[in-house]
């Protein structure tokens, strides 16, 4: 991604002029003035006439209203049902124009994107026209449901802006005529976007509008406005009402203003953020991880709030607030789903099949009978001190006063501990206790052992003293003697819950009520005088949550205007810009308190100092799922095994305060080599937490590159740089990364060399050749020692039954051969031998027999050449001399094949057997006997076959350990000559197929074709091809080879045979060697492989290059990110793509800036905006 240049829009022209068109038709709710060619002047004739329709209907009822022909009601109705009427014409309009409409050829034109916007008018009332003007909607149900919306939109508006009720609001009859003539463009505006035609909305939350929301949304402000008109009608004497009503009627007539800068967010996004904040601010809950868990907390608390009001016992509402707020506040789902798998396992008698993932640690025994412990006491206490003590009045000797005291120094304690242990005192001061220069695991945990006692302190006094503290301050509250008060009820139900659910805030929340309470001793002050100790902890949990926002919205605006200021490309155009927000400030800081009220982000527009108020949304600010999306690339593996780790040190750094106060919807960055971690919190309740972590692009582009730099510099200069003085400043404050800690964590290494001078190196390619043969007797030896059917056969034998003196059956191998198989050594020929006779009695086979009694010729026994198929005489010469079980089997090696039906002409050829009873254990699979090449090769190859290696190899096996006498077993199986020659077979045409036609010394790209699976023609290609399990095994050699090669170029030669087997079985346990596009190189990793190596070739510098990942605890650095500079720019990101379609992959928006973490932001949203490679489901953490 290049740098743009400062010529460059920010808009191309295309977008331009399509944003151009959108907007006005986004102010006027739907109708289309600006098009993109030249229309009939009667679709704008049209388009007017149905947008002044509503107004024509209610001017009627209005005039007949001020007439005084019909009442205010009456009025209404007409106007209504007038609208009504002419709501399902339109629709049954658009209707029958789309049934009646035809599929009409056009003649293509140059400007595709020109012809996509033309249509083809033929009348004012053609069906075309119609099409164009009403699209209709998709489902029946919304055609009936928006029509009878516009009537009662209608009738209720016109019943809002009667003149003679605005004037009797406010008492001036000029302002009731322009109230009156503004108010009906609104309504207008409304009717056209529910009926007509839906304008694209600037306040966009849902990617696609399936369900068709969009229409709703303008109707649903307007009958919020109408429905606080009708209660101030229909109540008497509400001066705030009132007043309330004055407000919203001159904010009606803006209402198409703040739609248009999307400020007013859709019904859905609407519907969650309301939920959110009564939850967490009325409810005294948290946000929630998914929208389901969202809308059955919010369900529980409120039920919870409303059942403690009717309870008439005031110890009682105190223990159900107090055990509800205790329970509520607990990973009650998670818990449940636990002990419903622990029942399921205890029915069924076996473990569960669906266990918690290894990133998510299940619950214990200890941790229920924690919890249940806390409970009863929180309880005991509750009950106690609101049954013996006495109520009174907070004073400087009372109870509630001492316990306030307490409380305070508890909070400073507290803060104290919580900012020790991060790097970064208020984000600005260096922590002189903090372990300094650390780079190495075992030194930053030798030196991090003081934080760790003091973080253990902190958790209990966090979440063992704080709370009962605070539930001891509560008690004695003599609001509570007011039990039949809903404001009792709903203060007192948030504040037992918030105890538990965020005691940190809480305790905050608490001490400051209780200051206030000291200092302003006064009854006649309001605060004092009509609110109750719940509700001051309510309205004081409101404002410390909107002053953070501001605060944190603030620093975001400051640190967007230094980004546009100090970005020397585009200074001339973000001068103008820089210079007036500074001269209108005033009216800066009155959007950036107007979005903290609404806790909605602080959108820049483009991400220029050019700021609107975004739409309030959730926390999650999407509205999918977490981590059900993310853009899987080859990649994501890295990040999907780190996450179990991750986890775990995450919830060490949470328990202790590493990460400082933990909140819903805050963002934290980790950095480790070329990875990228992000962090969300999604949900936090009484010792867990509920985070998202996603993993974004591991390939460098220049803007990743530049802003991942500067991540490394912040990083570097808190961890790694050591300071003169004991407070330094972070040289990084203006940043929206501040760092905090770094977490030890189990992960991949990844180093890249380049191997010049070694796979390029005559010499070691000479030895290379010499060393393959000798992986391939291992891989072999050690592969054929490991079958299932040699375990299962050597059982046998320790049951005392005769040993076996047959070669391994077909069905040894996973790869079944068909009757057809046309191999040199076809076993079907000899005998047709099943499994009721494979362990009959044989004859006991002499041990210690000379070597040239190790080829044994059987009399009387002729064999026909293999290929034959029928073949009559051998079973006539089979019965009664070759025992039915099928003792001998014969080596046929090099024989041609003899066509069908020439039986009488065939050449026979003696049997053969092992010299050792136990050589069947080791032997080859049969099809892998069968001969390739001519027999002068393999006579030629057959010297290179290391002999002494090889017995070497079979003595050190361990496949005979309960044997008594297994050395010696392994002795006579290494002297087997008939074993041997098997080997020598295979592993030369292995060898012979690796390397091609030609024996010379092989090149660098004939290494790394082979390596990567590609082979060289040879006689032996198609018979190695066709035994894929052989084919992977010597692929497997060759590769060992490799790394062998490289190994003894750095590290030094092989010293003898014992030092060869000891590399080679450390390749085969813990390493995985192959290719990275492998997917068992993604199974290794995901199976925790100590090392892995891969080779590969730059074809920009022209070099070899080998890359090893090393599986150790290392340390990933961890900084907290401005949680509104992500809101705010994600909130850009999706007005810029969903509604201005900007998806420019060069867009300004897009590109890096050190200070803002732009392109990093844009990645880390998710898909189809963002495009992080990696996104975790909800993933739990336990806080102990």
């Amino acid at each position: 991604m290049r740098r743009m240049s400062p010529d460059v829009p920010l808009l191309n022209d295309y977008k331009q002029d399509f944003f151009l068109k959108r907007f006005p038709q986004t102010v006027l709710g739907g109708p289309r003035f600006k098009l993109g060619y030249c229309a009939p002047p009667y679709i704008y004739v049209n388009q007017i006439i149905l947008f002044l329709m509503p107004w024509v209907w209610g001017g009627l009822g209005t005039l007949l209203y001020q007439l005084g022909i019909l009442e205010d009601y009456y009025t209404a109705s007409l106007s209504g049902g007038l609208m009504l009427f002419a709501a399902f014409f339109i629709q049954f309009t658009s209707l029958y124009a789309r049934n009646k409409s035809m599929t009409v050829e056009r003649m293509l034109t140059t400007d595709i994107l020109a012809e996509e916007d033309e249509h083809d008018f033929t009348s004012c009332a053609g069906t075309e026209t119609i099409k164009f003007l009403i699209p209709g909607k998709k489902y029946v149900a919304n055609t009936v449901l928006h029509s009878f919306l516009a009537g009662l939109m209608c009738g209720l508006g016109t019943w809002y802006l009667l003149p003679k009720r605005i004037s009797l609001l406010y008492g001036s009859t000029g302002g009731a005529v322009l109230l009156f003539l503004f108010g009906w463009m609104t309504l207008c505006i409304g009717e056209y976007s529910l009926i007509v035609n839906t304008a694209a909305e600037t306040a966009t939350f849902q990617t696609q509008d399936t369900y068709e929301i969009t229409p709703l949304m303008r109707p649903l402000y307007i009958f919020f406005f109408v429905s606080v008109d009708l209660a101030h009608r229909f109540t008497v004497n509400i001066p705030a009402l009132e007043q309330m009503n004055q407000i919203l009627h001159i904010l009606f007539i803006f209402l198409p203003f703040l739609w248009a800068l999307g400020t007013l967010p859709p019904p859905d996004a609407l519907f969650l953020w309301a939920m959110e904040q009564v939850l967490e601010f009325g409810l005294g809950g948290s946000s929630m991880s998914t929208h389901l868990r969202l809308l059955i907390m919010f369900i529980i608390s409120a039920g919870t709030a409303v059942t403690s009001y009717f309870i008439p016992s005031t110890v009682g509402v105190v223990l159900f607030m107090t055990g509800l707020g205790f329970l509520l506040s607990l990973n009650l789902s998670d818990m449940g789903l636990v002990f419903k798998r622990s029942v399921t396992r205890h029915r069924v008698g076996t473990k569960s099949k669906a266990l918690p993932s290894r990133s998510e640690k299940p619950f214990t025994w200890k941790e229920y009978l924690f919890y249940i412990i806390v409970l009863v006491l929180a309880l005991i206490e509750t009950s106690l001190l609101h049954h013996f003590a006495g109520f009174s009045q907070i004073s400087k000797n009372s109870p509630q006063a001492i316990v306030g005291y307490v409380l305070v120094i508890l909070l400073i304690i507290l803060w104290i501990l919580r900012e020790i242990q991060s790097v970064c005192i208020f984000g600005i001061f260096r922590n002189p206790f903090y372990p300094k220069d650390v780079q190495t695991v075992t030194l930053f945990l030798e030196k991090q052992t003081r934080l760790v006692k003091i973080g253990v302190v902190r958790w209990i006094l966090l979440n063992l003293v704080s709370p009962f503290a605070m539930i001891a301050f509560l008690s004695l509250d003599s609001s509570l003697q007011g039990l039949h008060s809903l404001s009792v009820s709903i203060g007192f139900t948030r504040a037992f819950r918030m105890v538990w659910q965020n005691t940190e805030n809480a305790l905050l929340e608490t001490v400051i009520v209780s200051v206030v309470h000291l200092l302003v001793s006064s009854t006649d002050v309001w605060w004092n005088r009509s609110l109750d100790t719940g509700i001051r902890l309510l309205l004081v949990g409101i404002m410390r949550d909107r002053l953070i926002q501001f605060i944190s919205k603030l620093q975001f605006a400051v640190t967007v205007l230094l980004a546009s200021w100090t970005e020397k490309k585009r200074r001339k155009s973000t001068t103008t810009l820089c210079i007036l927000n500074i001269v209108f400030s005033p009216f800066v800081l009155v959007f950036i308190v107007f979005s903290a009220l609404l806790s909605s982000p602080l959108l820049p527009l483009f991400t220029l100092p050019l700021f609107l108020v975004g739409f309030p949304r959730p926390v999650q600010i999407w509205p999918g799922a977490v981590g059900t999306a993310a853009c899987v690339c080859a990649d994501t593996v890295y990040y999907h095994q780190m996450v179990p780790s991750l986890t775990t040190a995450l919830q060490a750094a949470m328990a202790t305060g590493s990460l400082g106060l933990l909140l819903p919807g805050s963002h934290y960055l980790g950095r480790f080599q070329d990875r990228l971690i992000w962090i969300m919190i999604l949900e936090c309740g009484y010792t867990y937490c509920c985070i998202n972590i996603k993993g974004l692009e591991l390939q460098e582009t220049s803007c990743h590159t530049a802003e991942a730099q500067r991540v490394d510099e912040v990083f570097q200069s808190a961890f790694e740089q050591e300071y003169s003085r004991i407070c330094s400043i972070n040289e990084h404050f203006g940043n929206v990364l501040t760092p905090c800690t770094v977490l030890p964590v189990k992960l991949y290494s990844d180093a890249r060399n380049v191997l010049s001078g070694i796979i390029d190196s005559h010499d070691n390619l000479k030895e290379f050749k010499g060393d393959l043969i000798k992986v391939l007797v291992w891989i072999l030896v050690q592969y054929c020692s490991r079958r299932p059917n040699v375990q299962d056969v050597h059982r046998t034998e320790n049951k005392g039954k005769a040993s076996l003196i047959i070669l391994p059956a077909l069905n040894a191998s996973p790869q079944s051969q068909s009757p057809e198989d046309t191999d040199s050594l076809n076993s079907e020929i000899l005998d047709d031998w099943s499994d009721d006779n494979v362990f009959g009695d044989e004859p006991t086979i002499q041990k210690g027999k000379e070597e040239k009694d190790q080829l044994k010729v059987v009399s009387g026994i002729n064999l026909p050449i293999p290929g034959s198929v029928e073949s009559q005489g051998l079973r006539d010469h089979s019965i009664g001399t070759v025992p039915d079980n099928s003792l001998y089997k014969s080596v046929i090696l090099g024989y041609p094949v003899v066509d069908k039906g020439k039986q009488k002409d065939v050449t026979y050829i003696p049997l053969v057997e092992f010299s050792c009873s136990h050589s069947h254990l080791l032997s080859l699979p049969e099809e892998w006997t069968s001969n390739c090449l001519p027999n002068s090769k393999m006579r030629e190859m057959s010297s290179l076959f290391p002999e002494e290696w090889y017995q070497f190899v079979l003595r050190q096996l361990e496949c005979f350990h309960t044997e008594e006498n297994a050395s010696n077993v392994l002795e006579e199986i290494a002297k087997d000559r008939v074993l041997k020659d098997f080997y020598v077979h295979a592993v030369m045409t292995c060898y012979f197929s690796l390397f091609g036609v030609d024996n010379m010394v092989p090149s660098p790209g004939h290494i790394l074709r082979v390596y990567s699976g590609v082979l060289p023609w040879s006689l032996a290609l198609d018979w190695l091809t066709e035994k894929p399990e052989l084919f992977q095994l010597a692929l497997k050699a060759f590769r060992y080879t490799l790394k062998l090669m490289i190994d003894k170029a750095s590290l030094g030669p092989i010293e003898d045979f014992k030092e060869l087997t000891n590399c080679l079985e450390e390749y085969e346990t813990d390493w995985y060697i192959g290719l990275v596009s492998d997917e068992k190189w993604k199974e290794a990793i995901l199976q925790e492989k100590p090392y892995l190596f891969s080779l590969g070739y730059d074809p920009n510098m022209g070099v070899y290059t080998g890359r090893v990942l090393t599986l150790q605890e290392l340390l990933i650095q961890v900084g907290k990110l401005n949680a509104e500079a992500v809101r705010g720019q994600w909130a850009n990101l999706s007005w810029e793509l969903l509604y201005a379609t900007n998806d420019d992959e060069e867009r300004y928006s897009i590109q890096a800036h050190p200070l803002l973490l732009r392109n990093l932001t844009v990645q880390a949203a998710d898909p189809p905006l963002g495009y992080p490679i990696y996104s975790s489901k909800p993933l739990h953490i336990h806080l102990y």
